[in-house]
């Protein structure tokens, strides 16, 4: 494990911390199911406190099997080369127990699967967008400002976890990829979670950076109209979120199946735009889509078209009309001086 980590340029076995199995055991009460605080496709999530009073999230392998340990040190791998405020943070590691561990800062808030769908919170449609964008800034930076490019490969709302400040938190790289500069998609066994699952992918095998794009393109309309992305118990048409999230779109039926919270604070030519970004997001071909970079700036900006409402309301003729009467005023108390 320590040569895997030292292959990789920018990076070194120093750079995690080794815990001790007596550490977690006591940080975690001896692992008591009242300190469990999730579960991943790999493993267990634990809430502990390390004896410096440390608050910290310990992700424990479910089972001692060949490939569970590869995917813990896959993990390892690409989160020890990554620095984003919008990233979870690696504090360290423990490979000493029946099952490999790996130690994480504490992100208290939840995941935002929980805040959308077990209204642990009522986000306005701001903090959607704020959360959002955070998001897809960290996933641009994955793409293209890491040492080597990752793709996450599991991107969904419950791997994007909150902080006290509910600050966006990317989350679970258990089955992300380095993709080396001279690649620009890599063939691997498909993996992922249905409802989020890049169709493309699915049938070719064939992994981009584009996949994690689909992938946020369903979260993006999971914020939007408040379900989930696959559900049996809807009708046919509505099964699958993307499917009728695109359907609606093309139909002029869009606001049917906004949530009405959304409706309420956001303007038409607003959720047009985020509507507009979702289709091109969810589009088959993945050469059609955008990049996680302009996805994420174009968030910015319709956070700050968010901000300052009557300038985007407006006319231009009432704009204009505003700043003559704005100079009239002005100029009528310049006379009176």
């Amino acid at each position: 494990m320590k040569q895997k980590i030292s292959s990789i340029e920018g990076t070194s076995a120093d750079s995690s911390k080794f815990f001790t199995v007596e550490q977690l055991k006591k940080a975690t009460n001896n692992y008591a199911e009242n300190q469990i605080i999730g579960h991943g496709g790999y493993g267990v999530i634990y809430k502990g406190i390390l004896p410096d009073q440390r608050v910290v999230a310990i992700k424990k392998s479910k089972v001692m099997d060949a490939n569970q340990v590869e995917q813990f040190i896959n993990e390892l791998l690409i989160v020890t080369q990554v620095n984003h405020r919008n990233v979870v943070k690696l504090l360290g590691c423990c490979f000493k127990s029946e099952v490999p561990e790996l130690v994480y800062e504490y992100v208290p808030n939840g995941t935002l699967f929980e805040h959308i769908h077990k209204t642990l919170s009522r986000l306005t449609l701001e903090h959607q967008l704020k959360i959002a964008a955070e998001a897809a800034g960290a996933l641009s930076y994955l793409h293209s400002a890491a040492s080597i490019p990752i793709i996450h490969r599991d991107v969904k709302s419950a791997n994007i976890l909150l902080d006290a400040n509910y600050v966006a938190k990317m989350a679970d790289f258990g089955a992300s990829r380095l993709v080396p500069l001279d690649q620009t998609q890599v063939t691997t066994l498909v993996q992922g979670t249905l409802g989020y699952l890049d169709p493309e992918y699915f049938q070719t095998g064939q992994l981009n950076e584009k996949s994690d794009v689909y992938s946020f393109g369903v979260v993006l309309a999971e914020l939007l109209t408040g379900k989930k992305p696959i559900c049996l118990k809807r009708s046919q048409e509505e099964r699958n979120l993307a499917t009728y999230f695109l359907v609606s779109v093309k139909e002029n039926r869009l606001y049917q199946i906004l949530e009405h919270r959304v409706v309420n604070e956001g303007t038409l030519e607003q959720l047009q735009a985020i509507a507009e970004l979702v289709k091109r997001c969810l589009y088959v071909k993945s050469e059609e889509r955008p990049t996680m970079k302009e996805v994420a700036m174009k968030l910015e900006s319709l956070r700050k078209y968010r901000k300052d409402p009557w300038v985007n309301e407006q006319s231009h003729e009432e704009s204009i009309e505003r700043i003559h009467g704005l100079m009239n005023k002005v100029m009528k108390r310049v006379k009176a001086c």
